[in-house]
């Protein structure tokens, strides 16, 4: 698999990363610095999520993250022992290299989003579809709609209870526009 991030988004993400978090385990440190300082590395190297699905990847966290420390995975193999990735690194610079950091990322920063791949190791049964994408959408608008319709009625009753005909009046439009847009969605 070639590289579709270019080489500079790589490095400034990782001197950001580096920058802006600290990481759980002070050997992920040692490692990241190791890709800033080999290009042909970091070439092959592809930042996405869920590695674990990946045949050889490194999973790493940022203290104020829930994720596990360290992860290293080859095969059916895992360990928390980073000394072992950082060999297998040096030992096999041209094989692709999935690496997942766990740190806090909303909203998603540019630098990552500039560096994140889709994972090519990703079950399929995990991918949301466009249908379950639209289902979902509607789900939150339809919710969103009653949040909002049942706010006005609150308002609705508030006004009458204070004998506020002016502010019943403009709320009861809002909620005939209300209604009248959940119609025509």
């Amino acid at each position: 698999m070639t590289s579709s991030v270019p080489l500079v988004d790589k490095k400034a993400f990782v001197r950001w990363f580096l920058k802006n978090y600290q990481l759980k385990r002070r050997e992920c440190v040692w490692i990241l610095n190791y890709l800033l300082s080999n290009d042909n590395l970091l070439e092959n190297i592809h930042f996405v999520e869920e590695a674990h699905y990946c045949p050889r990847a490194i999973v790493m966290s940022s203290v104020d993250s829930n994720g596990v420390p360290f992860r290293f995975y080859k095969g059916n193999i895992m360990t928390s022992d980073a000394e072992k990735s950082f060999h297998d690194l040096r030992l096999h610079p041209n094989e692709s290299m999935y690496i997942q950091l766990n740190f806090p990322n909303v909203p998603p920063s540019r630098q990552y989003l500039a560096v994140l791949e889709e994972n090519p190791y990703m079950p399929k049964f995990l991918h949301i579809s466009e249908k379950d994408r639209v289902i979902a959408e509607e789900l939150l608008n339809n919710s969103m709609l009653a949040f909002q319709e049942e706010k006005l009625l609150k308002e609705i009753d508030d006004a009458l209870d204070e004998g506020d005909k002016e502010k019943f009046y403009e709320l009861s439009n809002l909620l005939q526009a209300l209604k009248q847009t959940s119609k025509n969605s």
